[in-house]
């Protein structure tokens, strides 16, 4: 597996990652086989592995997917686990929330679940519209100069709230939804190239209940066949030719679909096929 800079980091990680969400939510496999989803990843050369302590089944559930993760990677030092904070699962539901006692006390949660002294990239999860956002990026600031945070991630941000966040704190990542059906992120994924910040495409196969049905459309389907590729691994190489600073965190709760993932960067889009799939999205 190739490897790409996580940003202004310096980090180096593996060109895929793994965004490990539908391991803990409903529906979600059992230990055994999501522990054994983890590994698959790992052998294929997967090093960036992205959670959350909302990544559960509710508020009872809370760091599941983080606890997940470091059980599963325990052993393994380049592996890079990068969780958020700023989402909370009350009785199941999503709400946000971004005030800086709760985020110190999120992040000290995550410490515990991921068995870590520091957390290597920590994301603010969601901008929460009650709490000014510099305060809630005043808290990351502060974590991180006590040593708790190695590197401050963004999620579901703005070029306004990214140029904000940068006047606070150093930014080495922003993770925003992108994929060959949603390119509203593409001003962003600009403005992270010019800063020379990560960006970490999350839903890079349009979201959990749809992945399966990338197939299904004519033009990655016939780029597909002519590369003997699945379609997901075009709609993932399509995101790795857009910048050197894209790492695609496909989501799997199965080992096939995680090891068909990780082997997308072996796919080599021509220009007509990038011509192709860009028409397709302007559609």
């Amino acid at each position: 597996m190739p490897v790409r800079r996580l940003g202004t980091s310096g980090q180096n990680v593996s060109a895929i990652g793994m965004g490990c969400m539908p391991l803990s939510l409903g529906g979600r496999p059992d230990e055994a086989d999501a522990l054994a989803t983890i590994h698959a990843a790992a052998e294929a050369g997967i090093t960036f592995f992205d959670t959350a302590d909302s990544y559960c089944l509710d508020h009872t559930d809370v760091g599941h997917n983080e606890r997940l993760l470091a059980k599963a990677l325990k052993g393994r030092p380049e592996a890079i686990i990068a969780t958020k904070g700023g989402h909370i699962r009350p009785n199941g539901g999503w709400q946000v929330d971004g005030r800086p006692d709760y985020l110190r006390a999120a992040c000290e949660a995550s410490l515990k679940a991921l068995g870590q002294e520091a957390i290597t990239l920590y994301q603010f999860h969601r901008p929460d519209p009650k709490v000014p956002f510099a305060e809630s990026l005043g808290a990351l600031a502060d974590l991180q100069r006590e040593g708790k945070i190695v590197h401050i991630g963004l999620s579901n941000v703005s070029v306004i709230q990214l140029e904000a966040a940068r006047s606070i704190a150093k930014i080495v990542s922003v993770q925003n939804r992108m994929n060959v059906f949603d390119r509203s992120s593409m001003d962003v994924l600009k403005r992270c190239e010019e800063l020379d910040i990560a960006f970490l495409p999350y839903s890079p196969l349009n979201g959990m209940g749809k992945a399966g049905q990338i197939g299904e459309h004519d033009v990655l389907a016939r780029i597909a066949a002519a590369h003997e590729a699945s379609p997901q691994q075009v709609a993932l190489a399509w995101l790795l030719q857009l910048s050197p600073l894209v790492i695609p965190i496909p989501g799997a709760s199965r080992s096939a679909s995680i090891q068909n993932s990780a082997a997308a960067y072996r796919v080599e889009l021509s220009a007509e096929d990038i011509a192709a799939l860009d028409a397709f999205v302007a559609v």
